[in-house]
């Protein structure tokens, strides 16, 4: 009996071969492992490649939403690069006081303040202010877009519940400005074929968290 046992358990059998769809999931695995490390190392090449002279693309860059937060900061650091700015806000009092302290902090850089509340964007009242951004660019050398307004209002709410109205000047801030303030720099960039970076900011709300409830429209439309 114990002979007969052993002849069932050899070592030297072949094992079984592994399902089909085991086989399908180890290879769509291995697959997404390689797409994020590879979009980590390409990120860390970035990073390590150190700053880039963005002047090498025009003397000019355009930014939504330089007045707080990270648009301030954007700003800031665009002008310690020696980039000049136009600044495009809706609150004019507060695109004085950016103006200024960006003057008073780097004498050489000028800037350009154009009111527009982007809130407006793909409207009938959004027409002007879109064509004073036109004006206000031509001739200048734009090499730079940086798309850094977004509209975060209504916050945590279910659909049904929401300012309706609320939701649309979110899409439009986040989506229409996007596409109406760089469609009106680029042929200029395109024009002048000197290259260019045109940035917009995303949210992690888009990236970071799968589903993001009571966000719906956010993470959509920062997407």
């Amino acid at each position: 009996m114990a002979s007969h046992f052993y002849g069932m358990f050899r070592q030297d059998d072949p094992a079984p071969a592994p399902a089909w769809w085991f086989q399908s999931l180890a290879f769509l695995g291995a697959a997404y492992v390689a797409g994020v490390t590879l979009r980590l190392l390409a990120y860390v090449a970035i990073c390590l490649g150190g700053p880039k002279d963005l002047r090498r693309y025009g003397a000019w860059a355009v930014i939504t939403g330089p007045t707080s937060g990270i648009g301030c900061a954007m700003a800031l650091e665009l002008a310690r690069r020696g980039l000049n700015l136009v600044l495009v806000g809706r609150d004019p009092a507060r695109l004085r006081e950016i103006s200024g302290t960006i003057r008073s902090r780097h004498g050489r850089v000028q800037t350009k303040a154009v009111v527009f509340d982007l809130s407006l964007a793909s409207t009938p009242d959004g027409d002007q202010p879109l064509r004073r951004l036109r004006e206000a660019v031509a001739g200048l050398d734009v090499g730079v877009v940086v798309n850094n307004a977004g509209e975060g209002r209504p916050g945590a709410v279910y659909l049904h519940e929401a300012d309706v109205e609320a939701g649309v000047r979110m899409a439009r801030v986040n989506v229409s400005a996007v596409t109406e303030v760089t469609a009106a720099v680029l042929p200029g960039m395109v024009e002048r074929g000197r290259g260019g970076a045109v940035v917009n900011l995303g949210s992690a709300a888009s990236e970071a968290i799968p589903s993001f409830p009571l966000y719906t429209m956010y993470a959509s439309t920062k997407r």
